[in-house]
C-alpha cells in the first residue's frame, strides 16, 4: 500500500506514522492490487485528535473515514478509522465483488479549473475522474464514501449524472442532457 501523510496544526513523530502504516496496511488484504492511502492528521480544539483516512483501490473504488479521539490519542483515532473502513468493506463485500467490475476504471479526463468570483470564497477544490458506472454502483460508491451525493457517468446513456440520498429515505438521481 502506498501512503501519503498530511498534518494540520501538528508535527507527527515517526512512531505515529509507523503505527498508521502498520494498522492501515492490514487493509491491503482486501485489495487484489496495490491501493493508495491518504492520511490527514489534525488536532482540533481542546486536544481532540482527528484522523481522516481515504483509501483508493486500483479499480478506483474509494473508502473514506474520519475519526476523532477526544482523549488526545492519535493511535485511537487511527484504530477507529481503520475499523470503520474494515466494517464498510465487510458489509459491502458481496456487492463490491458483484457490482464493481474491473472495466469500470475510467480513462483519464483532463482536469478543469473553476473560475473564482470576488464575492464567493472557495475554500476547497477537488478534481476527480467521472467514471462510467451503473446507478447501483454509484449508490454503493456514495455509501462507501459516506457522502450524501455522488457524480458519475451513467453507462446506460453516457450522460453525467448525480445520485443523492433523500432526506426522507431512498435515493434520487439527477441526469444531465446530452
Amino acid at each position: 500500500m502506498k501512503f501519503t501523510f498530511a498534518c494540520k496544526k501538528i508535527s507527527l513523530s515517526d512512531s505515529i506514522k509507523e503505527y498508521a502504516e502498520k494498522k492501515i496496511g492490514k487493509l491491503d488484504r482486501y485489495f487484489n492490487e496495490e491501493a493508495d492511502a491518504f492520511v490527514t492528521f489534525a488536532v482540533e480544539k481542546k486536544n481532540r485528535c482527528s484522523v481522516e483516512l481515504t483509501v483508493r483501490a486500483a479499480n478506483g473504488t474509494l473508502f473514506r473515514a474520519q475519526e476523532e479521539d477526544p482523549d488526545g490519542d492519535m493511535r485511537g483515532a487511527i484504530d477507529g478509522a481503520v475499523a470503520f473502513i474494515e466494517r464498510r468493506i465487510r458489509k459491502n463485500k458481496t456487492r463490491l465483488a458483484k457490482n464493481l467490475r474491473p472495466e469500470v476504471v475510467a480513462p483519464e479526463v483532463p482536469e478543469f479549473e473553476i473560475a473564482e468570483e470576488d464575492e464567493f470564497h472557495v475554500v476547497r477544490t477537488k478534481h476527480f475522474v467521472v467514471k462510467p458506472m451503473t446507478v447501483d454502483e454509484a449508490i454503493l460508491q456514495m455509501n462507501l464514501l459516506g457522502h450524501s451525493f455522488y457524480v458519475f457517468r451513467n453507462v446506460a446513456d453516457e450522460t453525467v449524472s448525480v445520485v443523492y440520498a433523500r432526506n426522507n429515505g431512498g435515493y434520487g438521481i439527477i441526469e444531465t442532457d446530452k
